[in-house]
């Protein structure tokens, strides 16, 4: 079990270089900082706790110093543990980086859904509406309550509420690409959550095995740049014989215009030798 700390940006779309398009979730990864290590013989189980995101000093208090000082770090605004790992390869205040995962690693991302307030049974559990006729009366309501006895509503009827902000995991999902240069992480399909919120990446607990790595299109690969500039000189070219041949139109137009001009004024010395 390995995971991960980041915040999600949003979604676009990249393509593969035999053309397919994978729509993908922008997600950016700082590097976290192993705040803690908890043992069993210290605290009952083996666990390591994740710091994300700075945060200044004067925004915590002494307690929350105190803590990330044994981690020799900065304080940190989300902390989260991370159970099941080999405690043994993490070190207090240690960097984990995007590159513990791979490309085409199948992953779980949790993360907290958007908050949508109070909502009726239509919307919030997919229930159907009544007749929509004026005559029926009863067009978005809860349904029946219940049987007659023993007059109660039993438990577990859908009924209207809260609806959103929970935390929601997505299982089986598969990173298309890691860039190291950016701290960012796509991942195939959408992720649970708003834009700028907080997610949880870390491994798939089903053990789904890893897909074959995507080979993303480049445009700043080689054979891309040159085949452009291929094409920018066959339309340099193409440029070059159209200017040529207007150059060559325009001298015969003139040598034309000039013999016209000749004959014309030959006649007349004719005319006047006679």
């Amino acid at each position: 079990m390995k995971g991960i700390l980041g915040r999600k940006l949003g979604m676009t779309q990249v393509f593969t270089q035999n053309g397919r398009l994978i729509p993908v979730t922008v997600i950016e990864v700082e590097p976290n900082v192993v705040t803690q290590i908890k043992t069993k013989e210290i605290d009952g189980y083996e666990a390591i706790q994740l710091g994300f995101m700075t945060k200044k000093e004067k925004s915590s208090n002494k307690p929350e110093l105190g803590h990330v000082k044994k981690a020799n770090t900065t304080p940190k605004r989300f902390l989260k543990e991370l159970r099941g790992v080999d405690v043994s390869q993490y070190t207090l205040g240690q960097e984990v980086k995007a590159d513990i995962f791979t490309a085409g690693e199948i992953v779980d991302v949790t993360g907290t859904t958007k908050g949508k307030g109070t909502q009726g049974v239509i919307k919030r559990h997919n229930q159907s509406t009544g007749p929509m006729s004026h005559g029926s009366q009863y067009h978005r309501g809860v349904g029946s309550m219940g049987t007659m006895r023993p007059m109660r509503v039993f438990k577990g009827k859908k009924l209207p509420g809260r609806m959103g902000n929970e935390t929601v995991t997505i299982q089986n999902l598969e990173i298309v690409s890691i860039d190291m240069e950016n701290n960012l992480i796509l991942i195939k399909g959408n992720v649970p959550g708003n834009n700028k919120s907080t997610v949880l990446i870390r491994t798939a607990i089903k053990n789904k095995p890893n897909k074959e790595e995507h080979i993303l299109k480049s445009y700043l690969d080689e054979t891309v740049a040159e085949e452009v500039i291929e094409n920018v000189e066959e339309v340099n070219a193409e440029e070059t014989s159209v200017e040529e041949t207007i150059e060559e139109v325009v001298e015969s137009t003139e040598e034309t215009n000039e013999e016209a001009i000749v004959e014309e004024e030959n006649p007349s010395q004719e005319s006047n030798q006679e």
